[in-house]
């Protein structure tokens, strides 16, 4: 019914905004990727225009409205719901703790671990996740923590071994994810350098 609303952004919480467009006010669950791209200071006198593309929830309970800051947010949301046992909530939370690159490449990496890491997530969605997602994302392209554009293809025939798994092991135990990681170790030439020389590259493009 409504792909996008925009207006002045009349009130902002983490879990919600209030969009005032044409005098109406909507109130839209957002995402925690969605909150940090909204501006925060809010006046009576300049209130900020904001557009969120939408998806609208019919439940026998109520309407409820959800919004996005991009449209990639939004297909990674419809993608989420599509998977048995996952609603509304348990999408939002993920892309709260996710933003849709790094949530393709965690799906493509079967990186379980990241997924679950979201409220509410357990170790069984987010193996349902993976399992049912990974060839809808066959074809599609996105853009690593790096900034480089990687296709679904090479991350899910990507399997770490030897110094590449351990210098993964060593940036997971620092307190980094695995996706990250991976994404940190994909240009390094890990053949051709010490275990520790590796590492330092990886920390220095992760600390960017």
């Amino acid at each position: 019914m409504f792909y996008f609303i925009s207006g002045r952004l009349d009130h902002l919480d983490p879990s919600f905004a209030v969009i005032d467009a044409g005098g109406v006010g909507y109130k839209l669950t957002i995402s925690g990727t969605t909150h940090a791209s909204m501006p925060h200071r809010l006046t009576t006198d300049e209130a900020p225009f904001v557009k969120l593309y939408t998806y609208m929830a019919v439940r026998e309970d109520g309407i409820e409205l959800f919004g996005f800051s991009s449209e990639d947010e939004l297909a990674s949301f419809k993608m989420l719901i599509t998977v048995s046992g996952v609603g509304p909530k348990a999408a939002i939370s993920i892309l709260s703790e996710l933003t849709p690159a790094k949530l393709a490449i965690a799906i493509c990496s079967d990186d379980k671990k990241a997924i679950s890491r979201a409220n509410g997530v357990g170790p069984k969605s987010a193996a349902r996740i993976v399992l049912e997602l990974k060839d809808k994302l066959k074809g599609q392209s996105f853009s690593d923590s790096d900034g480089e554009t990687i296709s679904a293809e090479e991350l899910s025939t990507t399997t770490p071994s030897g110094k590449r798994k351990d210098a993964e092991d060593a940036l997971t135990g620092l307190g980094y994810s695995r996706n990250e990681a991976s994404a940190a170790l994909r240009s390094i030439d890990v053949d051709s350098l010490e275990l520790g020389e590796i590492i330092r590259l990886a920390l220095k493009k992760l600390m960017r």
